[in-house]
């Protein structure tokens, strides 16, 4: 698989653990280490784990080992792919890191959830809404 492509297989499985602010950033011709960084959000140390582990199993599916995972910190999970990293921070701790100003020569490039692509974010209806308040 193209790291190109990795990455934005790596990005849409996070989304399907509702990462926030899914960003890939293009650092061919920056830097030898990778060709891309793939930089999301969480908003818990458990949602944190949910994304790496979705990110890590999706890509085994697709024949794509991590060749390295990274999670010292509640904070901050990094998996290394080689040609793709992928950073999972805690919603307070990416702005400490801030890899977009860091490298802020890469093209950077959202990743939303969209239509075709198998992930959709869903908005509660009225009637789901009604539900868990009546459960509460």
């Amino acid at each position: 698989m193209k790291s190109q492509a990795l990455a934005l297989a790596a990005a849409r499985l996070a989304l399907t653990r509702k990462a926030a602010d899914v960003v890939t950033m293009d650092l061919r011709g920056l830097t030898t280490m990778t060709d891309f960084f793939v930089v999301c959000s969480a908003d818990s140390d458990v949602q944190i784990r949910a994304i790496a582990d979705a990110i890590d199993e999706g890509m085994r599916k697709k024949g794509v080992d991590a060749w390295h995972r990274e999670s010292g910190s509640t904070t901050w999970v990094l998996l290394d792919f080689v040609d793709v990293v992928v950073h999972i921070f805690h919603r307070n701790t990416r702005p400490f890191y801030n890899l977009e100003k860091l490298w802020g020569d890469a093209k950077i490039a959202a990743v939303a959830d969209a239509p075709g692509t198998g992930v959709r974010a869903r908005r509660p209806t009225s009637a789901s809404r009604q539900k868990r308040k009546a459960r509460a």
